[in-house]
């Protein structure tokens, strides 16, 4: 059956990082390897004038970092990979966690040099929730860093995950000469600064033979050997169910930017990684092979082509197969939409598909249809589970410096906090515009974007509040007493729900003894519960 021979050639992942880890040029060399571009470019686009083919919006490419996430599509090895890049910046993880419920796997970039970060124990706490498999890349080794064994003491004590090294590096700094794939026997060389692909494969089924010393020397042959056989005694076989079930982190070492170890990475996650899963709705699991075709929101993105003034959503097929120019149910709305012209990615270039299978990631041009977390059947009327939207962190006032604009400004800010990477509440009188973020960062881009998306001129006033709280209640006069004696701190979101905007920790505290019949949520998760 086609369907079921299309989910097993398919592979839904996810790369994330700490900022500067080596994410983006890791995605690029992936690119490389899979023959989707012909030169890899660099990140730091200071230095160089090509920029990295996953940072496509302008603000990326000058910032010399990712702000949102890219979805790219290419075929390696017969199999058809589906590559989520996500931002490292904290200031962005809203975007990088709802990225992670639509993967199924996930490859962690360490650096070497600089090992667990904040921002990667907070990303690894994501998948560790979810039971999402990991595969850790040591990056950048052709730096001096940390010894190879400390590392893994490393991983495993601040990311709570057991560990199993599957390739190994021959030294590292100016003396690295490459990595010894443990899993398959093999030895792989490699030149600096490499952007095409030349493979140096050895096969050493035995570390013993003479021809070792030939290749590395006789010091570095023998201080491989000695490796090779203190990590044999150290770990167990390589499991493949536990690292399935996110109880076991495979770790290869290499140097994304010059293309050390990366092949040995690829090749091996296609192999052991796993095929499109199933997600949780509100009527059950829902399984990729089943018949009927599903899927959900899990990104909105305006001006992808900024010329066209285009807005995608991006979908993950869940289950059974979508076809162009058929009639899909979208269960908030309850209305059959019909798509003419979805599109499959590689960063910002798309080309129409006819048809595509769970696991697939697709973009469905949005006439303002979508939010995040809609959820598309044949008809049947339940929704995925699981996509968060948290509380606000940071609020400012939008400000309008120029009024002949302000119709841009209004669609400018309402087609960005669609995004998701913000949120957007109306503050009466005046009918003020507060938007609510999670990192300072954020307002920097939503600023660029408006200027130069949408031709519209503001700044942003810092807002003295604490955090956004949606309420529920059963006792409906409670809460109108509420919102009546705290109406200057009630601000409505994009769906007219009444948002509490708390100006510090002891004022929602008595606000929750006060008005006991009131349920303060922090994350959007209750408009399931409502729906």
């Amino acid at each position: 059956m086609k369907q079921t021979e299309e989910i097993k050639r398919r592979r839904t992942f996810a790369i994330i990082s700490h900022p500067d880890a080596g994410k983006t040029t890791l995605t690029e060399k992936f690119l490389l390897f899979g023959g989707a571009i012909q030169t890899a470019g660099a990140v730091k686009s200071n230095k160089i004038t090509k920029t990295a083919a996953s940072d496509f919006m302008e603000i990326e490419k000058q910032r010399g970092i990712s702000v949102a996430t890219s979805v790219m599509g290419f075929e390696y090895r017969q199999t058809k990979i589906n590559l989520l890049d996500t931002p490292g910046h904290k200031d962005f993880a809203e975007d990088t966690y709802r990225t992670l419920t639509a993967v199924d796997s996930v490859i962690l970039v360490i650096d070497a040099a600089n090992g667990v970060e904040a921002q990667t124990e907070r990303l690894m706490e994501v998948c560790r929730m979810r039971d999402t498999p990991v595969i850790i890349f040591v990056n950048k080794l052709d730096r001096e860093g940390k010894d190879p064994y400390d590392l893994l003491d490393e991983l495993e004590d601040k990311l709570s995950i057991q560990v199993q090294p599957l390739t190994w590096p021959i030294n590292m700094g100016p003396r690295f000469k490459g990595v010894y794939n443990l899993y398959k026997k093999e030895l792989n060389l490699f030149s600096a600064n490499k952007t095409k692909i030349e493979d140096q494969v050895l096969r050493f089924d035995d570390l013993n033979k003479p021809e070792l010393n030939e290749v590395l020397g006789e010091d570095d042959a023998n201080q491989l050997r000695e490796d090779e056989q203190l990590l044999q005694g150290v770990y167990d076989p390589f499991d493949r169910e536990a690292y399935l079930k996110g109880e076991l982190a495979p770790v290869f070492f290499g140097s994304a930017v010059n293309n050390f170890g990366v092949k040995e990475l690829l090749d091996t996650f296609i192999e052991i990684s796993p095929n499109p899963l199933g997600r949780p709705t509100t009527e059950g699991f829902v399984h990729p092979d089943q018949n009927h075709f599903s899927g959900f929101i899990f990104k909105i993105h305006a001006n992808l082509d900024p010329r066209h003034r285009d807005r995608i959503a991006f979908l993950r097929i869940v289950s059974g197969v979508f076809s162009r120019n058929t009639f899909y149910h979208h269960v908030r709305l309850n209305k059959q939409l019909r798509f003419s012209n979805p599109t499959s990615f590689m960063a910002q270039d798309k080309s129409v598909i006819e048809e595509a299978y769970p696991g697939d990631v697709i973009g469905l041009y949005d006439a303002g249809n979508f939010k995040i977390g809609d959820t598309l059947t044949q008809g049947e009327p339940f929704f995925f589970k699981g996509i968060p939207s948290f509380s606000p962190e940071i609020f400012k006032e939008l400000i309008n410096t120029d009024p002949m604009k302000s119709k841009q400004l209004e669609k400018g800010i309402e087609q960005l906090t669609d995004e998701g990477v913000a949120q957007l509440f109306r503050l009466q009188p005046g009918n003020r515009k507060v938007v609510g973020t999670v990192g300072e960062l954020q307002f920097e881009v939503i600023q660029y974007r408006l200027e130069h998306e949408y031709k519209a001129a503001c700044r942003f006033q810092a807002m003295n509040f604490y955090k956004a709280c949606w309420m529920t209640s059963s006792d409906n006069e409670q809460l109108q007493t509420f919102l009546r004696r705290k109406a200057d701190n009630i601000a409505y979101d994009k769906d007219d729900n009444p948002v509490f905007l708390a100006p510090s920790a002891f004022l929602l505290d008595m606000a929750r003894q006060d008005y006991p019949a009131l349920t303060f949520h922090t994350t959007s998760e209750f408009k399931d519960a409502v729906t």
